[in-house]
């Protein structure tokens, strides 16, 4: 086929003072920071429903999008031509990784029969474009929230018959991923909640959604699928509530049902936002838990109440994001992938390469101050001041767990009303400004 953005050369780095909007000012791919590659610290996805199927309509109005490679139609050849302009635009882009739903490669049929078996028409597809290019998938996923059937959930459905229909769609879904050489898997629960009490068993939900990701377990050793499971957290929207509600939501759910060791998060800054949590928490929750797995790398407009998926651009965000991941180690799975969207009036081809650019910009400079904060030290520094008490005498047998309330009682009645210092909040903001 003919090429999909014909006037865009390879998006090179050109620094700083740079004028040209095509070229990259912070993020140089093979720049090492803080011992590693930008390449490498960031594992920049491609979510490509976002890039190549949304259509930018809106409650409000019809899709704008330009898509001059896209014929409109349902068909398999289109979804097969497609698979082309979203891999010329990963080369053009310098990104290494893309994200999928399955409907969103491959369109649904009347039939599971036909739906799977447009599946693999795409994916043998995928198959050739990820060997001519040397891109990866990232994670699949399977679409168990846009099909009417799935209008009051799908592994919390009170049919049966329905919870039936998703496990098939997740088993080949996996499938996919795997023989695409996908480094992970995701589950997002979008109707897996519920719009009213009135007419929820929320027990039994939860238990049923337990044992379908107990199958999905044991389906993926069975296949020999070695990549991690992720859970994606959102509260609301489009359920009222969403069982997956926030990063510790679904720790406890883990906990609870005996899947801790088989699931890891991919969190997503917009769905943090609608939790009522920064993506800063929502990620130190996860890393303190050992279950951080991907991200989701959008934000949201904290002025309109929904799901705006919008490319993320505020470097404080950035920054805080990869001093999380910069002190956790970086990522051992998953990577950034930009689960966001043009907006409505940025509908022409190009647009595409200047969101991108953007948020990929917007992540180095993160990493870059996020790494000459941590080599200063003296945020670290504070940090660990602040909580001596605990390294030595009383403080150091309550962390040993050795402490006891009488213990403490004898030790208060000794020593009186305690001594504690400011939290020197405004102090680290200047401090932080001073990087940025």
């Amino acid at each position: 086929m003919s090429e999909a953005f014909p006037d865009i050369q390879k998006i090179q780095y050109e620094g700083p003072k740079s004028k040209n909007p095509l070229s990259f000012k912070h993020y140089n791919a093979d720049e090492v920071i803080a011992g590693k590659k930008m390449r490498d610290h960031f594992r920049f996805g491609v979510a490509y429903w976002h890039a190549m199927r949304n259509t930018l309509a809106d409650p409000f109005g019809a899709g704008t999008a330009q898509r001059p490679w896209d014929d409109g139609t349902n068909s398999v050849a289109n979804a097969q031509r497609r698979v082309w302009a979203c891999f010329e635009f990963m080369d053009k882009l310098g990104v290494d990784y893309y994200c999928f739903h399955d409907r969103d490669v491959a369109p649904e049929g009347e039939t599971l029969a036909e739906s799977n078996a447009n599946l693999d028409a795409v994916a043998d597809e995928l198959e050739k474009a990820q060997k001519a290019t040397g891109k990866k998938l990232l994670w699949g996923t399977a679409c168990l929230f846009a099909h009417p059937r799935y209008n009051q959930g799908a592994a919390t459905s009170p049919n049966a018959s329905v919870y039936a229909y998703a496990a098939a769609q997740v088993k080949k879904a996996i499938e996919v991923t795997h023989r695409l050489g996908g480094e992970g898997y995701t589950f997002w629960g979008g109707r897996e909640g519920y719009a009213s009490l009135w007419n929820t068993d929320m027990k039994r939900e939860l238990d049923h959604l337990a044992k379908f990701l107990h199958m999905a377990v044991a389906y993926k050793k069975e296949i020999g699928f070695k990549g991690p499971f992720y859970i994606e957290p959102k509260p609301r929207e489009p359920s009222t509530h969403q069982y997956d509600s926030d990063a510790a939501a679904c720790l406890n759910f883990l906990r609870e049902h005996g899947l801790m060791e088989h699931f890891k998060l991919n969190l997503e800054t917009n769905h943090a936002t609608l939790a009522g949590h920064t993506m800063w928490h929502e990620m130190e929750v996860a890393v303190a838990a050992g279950a951080l797995g991907s991200v989701d790398a959008n934000t949201g407009d904290e002025l309109i109440g929904w799901d705006t998926d919008q490319f993320p651009t505020d470097i404080y965000m950035t920054t805080q994001m990869m001093l999380v991941m910069l002190k956790s180690g970086g990522f051992t799975t998953g990577g950034l992938n930009f689960d966001a969207k043009v907006r409505r009036e940025s509908f022409e081809p190009v647009d595409l390469f200047h969101a991108h650019i953007g948020g990929m910009d917007a992540f180095a400079r993160g990493l870059k101050i996020a790494a000459a904060i941590i080599e200063d030290g003296r945020l670290d520094a504070f940090k660990k001041a602040r909580y001596s008490t605990f390294d030595q005498g009383i403080g150091a047998k309550i962390e040993a767990g050795t402490a006891s309330f009488a213990e403490l009682e004898a030790y208060t009645l000794e020593n009186g009303e305690p001594m504690i210092g400011s939290g020197r909040q405004e102090m680290l903001e200047n401090l932080v400004n001073d990087f940025i």
